[in-house]
């Protein structure tokens, strides 16, 4: 089912238990996550971010609303790291059912007047908002953007934010960075500040730059009230990894029905893995 007026991520606060948001940039990676959810009995957010919008386009939106529509499993489509009012504007009347505002880059003040800006439009329309403070940090100039300086969350920051903005989930910055780490560089997760956060603000919270994070500490940050993580680069390492093996096996090979079905067998099994690790499985049927 498509999940539209309220938060899809209530449901996984009260249950303590995070949904994944992929990160999809065609139709083949889109309707392998919703297979794999389904088998799994999971609910999804589908994430895409501006410059994988540029890609597909918002004509791609109707579409997926239908596959939702008529999923067993609850579904969000979500507009991922919005920078502008205008984008959420666009965001809105393409039929996404759920948004974030990422203006965790300006100063308090302005993040605050912007988020509560498409909060009040966002919800006239019955559509989720998430909003982020603090930064998240920066593997490499690839996708999705981040700061070259991570800035944790301030507590009591994160409690006047909620109060004075209405956002229905928050991302917060507790060490994580977005892409893939490199070799040298080991994530360290601030689980004592997560604890923080989630005792002061009690709403959804929201973990960005999920991919390639050790499984314990994604883990453990769901259990401490993490409810949805963005996994992006893993899913497409598996995916576009398996298709040049694939691509490399034939040169006469130039059908998409011939060349991506191995490539969403692959990605769907990273997918499936972070269904369980994030403890979503099977919990489609309690919405």
């Amino acid at each position: 089912m498509l999940y539209t007026a309220k938060s899809i991520l209530d449901v996984a606060n009260v249950n303590n238990f995070a949904i994944p948001a992929f990160n999809i940039s065609d139709w083949a990676m889109f309707t392998g996550i919703m297979d794999i959810s389904e088998e799994l009995d999971a609910p999804v957010i589908v994430a895409i971010h501006p410059d994988e919008v540029a890609h597909i386009t918002t004509d791609l939106i109707a579409a997926m609303r239908e596959r939702a529509h008529r999923s067993s499993v609850p579904v969000a489509i979500h507009w991922d790291h919005g920078g502008t009012y205008e984008q959420m504007i666009v965001a809105i009347q393409a039929g996404f059912t759920s948004v974030m505002i990422d203006a965790s880059l300006l100063p308090f003040d302005e993040n605050v007047a912007l988020t509560r800006k498409v909060v009040e439009a966002a919800h006239a329309v019955g559509i989720q908002v998430e909003g982020e403070l603090g930064t998240i940090g920066a593997n490499d100039s690839y996708g999705e953007s981040g700061a070259a300086e991570i800035i944790y969350t301030n507590v009591d920051d994160a409690v006047r934010f909620v109060a004075e903005t209405g956002v229905d989930s928050l991302a917060i910055a507790i060490g994580t960075s977005h892409g893939l780490y490199p070799s040298d560089k080991n994530p360290e997760l601030r689980h004592d500040l997560l604890e923080q956060i989630k005792a002061a603000v009690g709403i959804p919270l929201v973990l960005h730059g999920g991919s390639s994070n050790p499984d314990a500490e994604l883990a453990r940050a769901v259990s401490l009230g993490i409810n949805k993580i963005n996994i992006s680069s893993d899913i497409k390492v598996s995916y576009h990894n398996r298709m040049r093996e694939i691509l490399g096996t034939d040169e006469r090979l130039r059908e998409p029905n011939a060349i991506q079905p191995e490539p969403i067998k692959a990605m769907k099994v990273t997918a499936a893995q972070k269904i369980e690790l994030f403890g979503a499985s099977g919990k489609a049927s309690l919405y």
